[in-house]
């Protein structure tokens, strides 16, 4: 039972966020406390749950295009779009507190960051381009285009139905808990409950055995970076509407590389085939609860990402079957050097 328990995908992610708590715990005693104030919920696990959302978002849909045996390296400046899209749509209008701006804002934002993920998609379906070099075309000129859009600047806007996307709360709780929660569930469901999680999983064990099987493996290619796309917008718009502004050159920023890992830590394989979204979900709330440790311990800026590198790599060989067999290989040839030596004589 036990062993059955360690092989299960969510314990090392689990017991790696554990330690994670317990060390904010031990640091700050007041780590887990909640303050409920104006109807609303307050502290640490909070904060972690609402500034985490964005990259939980842009990690589920990370987690699809990984199964197929693809990745998208243009997410984090879809992001930079999504918001810039929004925040400019909203600065030009006339009516500031309109609900229809906001609402128009949101549909262009959201149809962009579609088209976006559809054209990602077709370079790797239909040019056949390898998805690492498809979607950095779109890193690289995706961060520039929303600098253009933004003209460089920080677009600021002041709306009070657009900052509830990113600071409202429901039900005393952040919404963009919600949304998350929504798209989560949207995922498992069409994954879960639809054939279309086995057509993904078998586009990325292989790919070429699927579509001489009968599956259209360029149809659900393409529409794993939509949706992928699709998750990068929201989280665009959650992101910049809780500052109330966009800025195209830091928005998003490296949110590619830390989806990669939440994916990997969620113990989603980067060769394709079989995926857990809630590791995934797991494996992002261990980056955001690693960062918003660093911020409290008071590391220095210039060795955080070299901090949070190395905790990383600790997790993902704590996760590493033959890391821990090559561990517990060395410990008992250490203290049992004589059973060693009977068994290789035998």
């Amino acid at each position: 039972m036990g062993g059955k328990l360690v092989r299960h995908h969510l314990f090392w992610p689990l017991c790696v966020l554990g330690a994670l708590l317990l060390f904010n715990l031990l640091y700050s005693p007041d780590f887990f406390s909640l303050v409920l104030r104006d109807g609303n919920l307050y502290g640490s696990l909070i904060d972690i749950l609402n500034f985490g959302a964005p990259l939980i978002l842009v990690s589920i849909g990370m987690t699809l295009v990984i199964a197929t045996g693809g990745i998208d390296l243009s997410v984090g400046s879809i992001v930079a779009i999504s918001g810039a899209i929004a925040c400019l749509s909203i600065s030009k209008g006339t009516d500031q507190s309109s609900i229809m701006l906001v609402l128009t804002a949101v549909g262009a934002s959201v149809l962009l960051s579609v088209v976006l993920g559809l054209w990602n998609g077709a370079l790797v379906t239909v040019t056949r381009i390898q998805p690492i070099i498809a979607t950095l075309i779109l890193m690289v000129a995706g961060r520039g285009i929303a600098q253009l859009i933004t003209s460089g600047q920080i677009i600021t806007v002041s709306n009070s139905n657009y900052e509830y996307i990113g600071a409202g709360s429901l039900a005393a709780l952040p919404f963009s808990i919600f949304i998350v929660a929504g798209m989560l569930v949207l995922a498992s469901l069409l994954t879960r409950r639809t054939a279309l999680g086995l057509f993904i999983e078998s586009v990325g064990s292989n790919a070429n055995a699927s579509r001489l099987a009968g599956l259209r493996s360029r149809t659900v290619i393409l529409a794993v970076y939509v949706f992928c796309g699709l998750c990068a917008g929201i989280a665009g718009l959650i992101l910049s509407a809780n500052v109330s502004s966009a800025d195209g050159n830091n928005a998003g920023l490296w949110y590619e590389l830390d989806a990669i890992l939440a994916v990997v830590i969620g113990g989603t394989s980067l060769n394709g085939g079989r995926f857990y979204l809630m590791g995934t979900v797991v494996g992002a709330l261990i980056i955001q609860t690693l960062t918003t440790t660093i911020y409290m311990i008071g590391v220095p800026p210039e060795i955080t990402l070299v901090v949070k590198a190395f905790v990383v790599l600790a997790v993902c060989l704590i996760q590493s079957e033959s890391f821990r067999k090559t561990l517990a290989l060395r410990w008992k040839k250490r203290h049992y050097p004589a059973e060693q030596e009977v068994t290789r004589h035998a």
